[in-house]
């Protein structure tokens, strides 16, 4: 059986933070890298990234520059970057003149981006750094900051095996909805407090959000909204004003740090904010909402075992699954309510498609994170989907139907959104 430590690994080595979308964090760690090696900053870069990274990189805000896309990002990794930070490479930005730097190299003409065409892996980013007549090349594989293969002067200098399946996948494979459910109850409170600290931190990118017009300001305008009696203070608009005013505020390219969950931040926010203020709106006990964010972290990374990290099918879906079930067990829901709640987020937004990230990902946190209180609020109810669509009476095989739809049935919805894309740029 999946042992609590195992499960509690899977938790801290989801909760990551990161400055700014993780997909434009790839190809800087990878350029941060080959700095590093290089031990100058390049001349020249040249990066070639997997569909996936070239679509959730297009139109994406860069924190601190005022500027999007996957050029600067790659650009600042190798003028500043250090690879040392993890998902936060990109910290320095802002310090001395790196972002003037990293501008010149774009105006120099000395950054290039493309599409792998036969990429290994839907995660997938190598970046090529010049310098003098030294060449370095640093590819990234499965995820973000997973460097698999250092190149120089066509020297292989590291290679790290990529097995298909690891000691991680068979625990994630065994580990169910009852085991995470079972966890959550047993695990001490010590054990998972970090979690904590990491609904804070995405608490005062929300924050953010709100003071400063970042994005489309959906979380800024509702909280308008409320302030003139046009929206209602219960916990619905509660919890959309946080969690979208923090997404707003992470596209648009703000210099503060998001809590990651399967290696994206707006699946952070979203299953930390609805949680965090369901348990404001019910005066809930720290204890109790550390619990209910291990709960509402776990399920999503459960399901998205299934379904990968990068797909056509948009992750905010999963992570608003998972919030649904942090809400429920504040509300004082049961294990047979978490299960009714995941079945009607199955049916309400499996489907929803990821056309890259940008601005308007802050639109799909508003729908999550609405799907989800709405979802607490039926299975408290005892109002129950059950073997409806795609949706079946076993909660494991429901979950399976997810992946299946978001990871294959999507495969070629996922081509046409990136051809779509790559069209408006050319």
């Amino acid at each position: 059986m999946v042992t609590n430590e195992q499960i509690n690994n899977i938790l801290k080595q989801e909760a990551v933070p990161a400055l700014g979308c993780t997909e434009p964090v790839a190809c800087a760690f990878a350029c941060a890298k080959s700095k590093e090696i290089l031990g100058a900053v390049p001349e020249k870069i040249t990066v070639e990234v997997s569909g996936n990274i070239l679509k959730n990189g297009m139109g994406v805000g860069i924190p601190g520059t005022g500027m999007t896309g996957l050029p600067i990002a790659a650009a600042l990794g190798a003028v500043c970057g250090k690879t040392e930070y993890g998902l936060e490479v990109l910290k320095n930005v802002t310090k001395g003149d790196n972002l003037e730097k990293a501008k010149k190299m774009l105006s120099d003409n000395a950054v290039h981006i493309a599409l792998c065409k036969n990429a290994p892996d839907i995660l997938y980013s190598k970046a090529t750094c010049t310098h003098d007549k030294d060449s370095v090349t640093v590819e990234i594989q499965k995820s973000h900051t997973n460097i698999v293969r250092i190149t120089k002067n066509n020297e292989v200098i590291f290679k790290k095996e990529i097995v298909s399946e690891s000691d991680n996948d068979e625990v994630r494979a065994e580990t169910t909805i009852r085991r995470i459910w079972d966890f959550v109850h047993e695990i001490d409170i010590k054990e998972i407090e970090f979690l904590l600290e990491g609904a804070e931190m995405n608490r005062e990118i929300s924050n953010a959000g709100i003071k400063n017009a970042y994005g489309y300001q959906i979380g800024r305008t509702m909280l308008k909204g409320s302030d003139k009696g046009l929206v209602d203070e219960g916990l619905l608009n509660k919890a959309l004003i946080m969690a979208t005013a923090a997404s707003d505020a992470r596209m648009d390219g703000c210099p503060k740090p998001v809590m990651t969950n399967s290696g994206s931040g707006n699946q952070g926010i979203t299953v930390y904010l609805p949680v965090v203020a369901a348990a404001d709106h019910l005066g809930s006990s720290q204890e109790q909402l550390a619990r209910a964010l291990a709960l509402s972290n776990l399920v999503a990374c459960h399901i998205h075992f299934f379904v990968g990290h990068l797909s056509a099918l948009c992750g905010i879906s999963i992570a608003a699954t998972g919030a649904a079930c942090g809400i429920t067990y504040l509300m004082g829901g049961d294990y047979n309510k978490i299960l009714n709640a995941i079945k009607t987020m199955t049916s309400d937004l499996t489907g929803m498609i990821c056309d890259g990230a940008k601005k308007g990902c802050a639109l799909k946190v508003y729908s999550g994170v609405s799907a989800a209180v709405q979802a607490a609020m039926l299975s408290m109810n005892d109002i129950i989907t059950a073997n409806d669509g795609i949706v079946e009476d076993d909660i494991e095989t429901t979950i399976k139907n997810i992946g299946k739809i978001g990871s294959k049935g999507m495969e070629n919805t996922d081509k046409m959104i990136i051809d779509i894309m790559r069209c408006k740029t050319e």
